[in-house]
């Protein structure tokens, strides 16, 4: 698995992007390439904007952490169309360039920040998870949906 805090990894990840278009179709699913980015960004605003998002009640909390987080932080892939949480869902089109920006904004400021900054920091959803846990969340997501469109 690619390391998100790596400067090479990290460049990979926004070369793949940098490959998109605004008329990229995806090979499965139903999201347009924008919502796509826009999607991938609400992993990282609950880190750097989680005003932006409700955070899950102490029951659901229980259900994420107990059945959800394993296959999110674990290193196995993502199977074609896995469900999603509410709070990733995307209506409506979105602006490709602004989406296609912030997400590689986002994945340069943890790239420069570095595992120190996420070793034992809170996740929205999870409780604390270690840098380990965290690179796996992230490249494990960038890497379903980027594959997703093709690049």
């Amino acid at each position: 698995m690619e390391n998100v805090f790596d400067a090479k990894d990290a460049q990979n990840y926004i070369n793949r992007i940098n490959n998109l278009v605004e008329d990229t179709h995806g090979l499965w699913g139903k999201m347009t390439v924008d919502q796509m980015l826009a999607h991938c960004n609400v992993s990282y605003e609950m880190v750097y904007e989680p005003e932006k998002h409700k955070k899950p009640g102490s029951i659901a909390k229980f259900i994420l952490k107990t059945f959800v987080k394993p296959k999110v932080i674990g290193e196995k892939a993502y199977p074609r169309d896995s469900p999603t949480a509410p709070q990733f869902l995307i209506t409506g089109r979105k602006n490709f360039d602004d989406e296609k920006k912030r997400l590689i904004g986002f994945i340069q400021k943890t790239q420069q920040l570095g595992p120190e900054a996420f070793d034992g920091k809170e996740s929205f959803s999870f409780g604390k998870l270690n840098y380990q846990e965290w690179n796996n969340m992230f490249a494990k997501h960038l890497n379903h949906h980027l594959s997703q469109f093709g690049v």
